[in-house]
Parts: C-alpha cells; sequence; structure tokens
C-alpha cells in the first residue's frame, strides 16, 4: 500500500515538509561519502529555510497543548488505561518542554556560525561550492567520515528539540483519524465534512499493484479524490475505473 496524504492548512503542510526533511536528513548524516555529507547540509539549509517562519514554533507548542487536553478528558473513562494516558501524556510534556526552552526561531544558533553560512550561500548556485570557490569546505570533505559525522550530528543537534516535537504531534495527528474501505466509482470520489469538525490532515493509501495516483483536493466543507493513471510519457490521465483506498480524517 502507498500513503498519501493531504494537510488541510499551511500550517500543517510546514510540518509535514519538516518531517519529510528531517527524515531525509537522518539518512544523509549516516553514511559516510562527502557527497552524502554534502547533501546533509543541503537539507539541514532547507530545515532553516522552512523553520523560519515566525509562528512555527507557537503553533507546534499550541498543538501539542491542545492534544494534551483532549487526553487529559478521557481520564475516569471506563475502557481507557490510565497507565498507557499517562505515558502519551508524558511524550507532550517533554516534547513541549524541549521545544519551548529553544532559544529563537530554530536553527537561529546555526545562523551565526560564518562557516556554514558562507556554504549556504552558494549551495543552490550550479557548482558554486566548488573547491577554487570554497577550500575550507572542500578541505572539510577530505576528513574522515567519523569527524564529519560528528560535526554534521552536533549542528543538527540544535535543531532536534523541532524534530521530537513533530514527531509526536503528527504521531497524534495520524491516531486520530480511523482509516475505512471506500470506493470511487469511475475513479471520481467526494464527500462532504460535518459542519462544527475541523479536520486537519487527509490520509489515503492505495494499492501499489494498482498503478493509480490520488489527486487530493480538500477544504473545511469537502474532499475530493481523483485517480488518475500514468501514461507512456508519465503524464496523468484519468484511470476511468472504479478504485478501492482506505481513507482517514484526521483531527
Amino acid at each position: 500500500m502507498i500513503l498519501y496524504e493531504y494537510p488541510f492548512n499551511e500550517g500543517i503542510r510546514t510540518m509535514l515538509r519538516l518531517e519529510h526533511l528531517f527524515a531525509r536528513l537522518s539518512q544523509l548524516v549516516a553514511r559516510e561519502a562527502p557527497v552524502d555529507h554534502h547533501f546533509a547540509l543541503a537539507t539541514l539549509f532547507e530545515i532553516m529555510d522552512v523553520a523560519s517562519r515566525a509562528d512555527l514554533k507557537s503553533d507546534v507548542l499550541k498543538e501539542l497543548e491542545r492534544h494534551r487536553s483532549q487526553l487529559q478528558g478521557f481520564r475516569g473513562h471506563p475502557g481507557i488505561s490510565e497507565r498507557a494516558l499517562d505515558e502519551v501524556v508524558a511524550r507532550i510534556d517533554r516534547a513541549f518542554d524541549g521545544l519551548n526552552q529553544l532559544q529563537g526561531k530554530a536553527g537561529q544558533s546555526l545562523a551565526a556560525n560564518d562557516w556554514l553560512m558562507s556554504i549556504r550561500s552558494r549551495i543552490n548556485i550550479p557548482g558554486g561550492t566548488c573547491e577554487f570557490d570554497l577550500p575550507a569546505y572542500y578541505a572539510w570533505q577530505q576528513h574522515e567520515p567519523a569527524r564529519r559525522r560528528a560535526d554534521l550530528e552536533g549542528w543538527v543537534a540544535t535543531l532536534t528539540p523541532l524534530a521530537q516535537a513533530l514527531h509526536v504531534l503528527l504521531g497524534l495527528l495520524r491516531d486520530s483519524g480511523s482509516p475505512q474501505r471506500m470506493v470511487a466509482p469511475a475513479g471520481h470520489f467526494q464527500q462532504s465534512l460535518p459542519a462544527g469538525k475541523v479536520y486537519q490532515l487527509l490520509r489515503v493509501r492505495v494499492d501499489a499493484a494498482s498503478g493509480l495516483v490520488p489527486e487530493i483536493t480538500g477544504h473545511r466543507l469537502m474532499v475530493a479524490v481523483r485517480f488518475m493513471r500514468p501514461d507512456a510519457e508519465g503524464k496523468l490521465r484519468n484511470a476511468g475505473t472504479d478504485a478501492t483506498f482506505e481513507l482517514a480524517l484526521c483531527a
């Protein structure tokens, strides 16, 4: 099954982008080749760009607090494990405290590193980080993998509170939705959303063997999924056939 996610607002869109970048960064840092660590730095700079949004930190903290309040409301309900509830609330508290203690915007301390910023200023220029442009960076790339990785891990550590908070928050958001089996007649599906409930994320799972690609649109009143199939040149065209899939709405 292939999972597709669609955010209903710009805040969740930004958080999903950061989650994607953090996952890529983790894979690249763990490798050894200089080119992998080059792209790890490029990803680090992308995270700084995305995380520079002024209200990102406060949005994540507010969402963590919202989920915490919702969970506290389950205390004393029959069928609810107090131990499991305590564990989840503790995870939220740790993520909240870690992010709240972060000074300024995520990556602010890295912006004060002149050596890193010299690389950042040229990394988007085609060929802009060649040895004759940035000899100090070229020399760093010749270090042993363990030394490069240690440097990268030190820089990444300044962003870890944000990564951990996003991991907890998006996990809670995804867990709030229950997948339902749906059918899209002739490849088209549309569903009205209940008034008074605000959804933040739509999740669609499609059988990989079907070769179908969902095009998702949505707002607070309605969601629509149109199933497409790539042609020989990769261009998406209407599938035109009934499609089964799983859909989850997360609040």
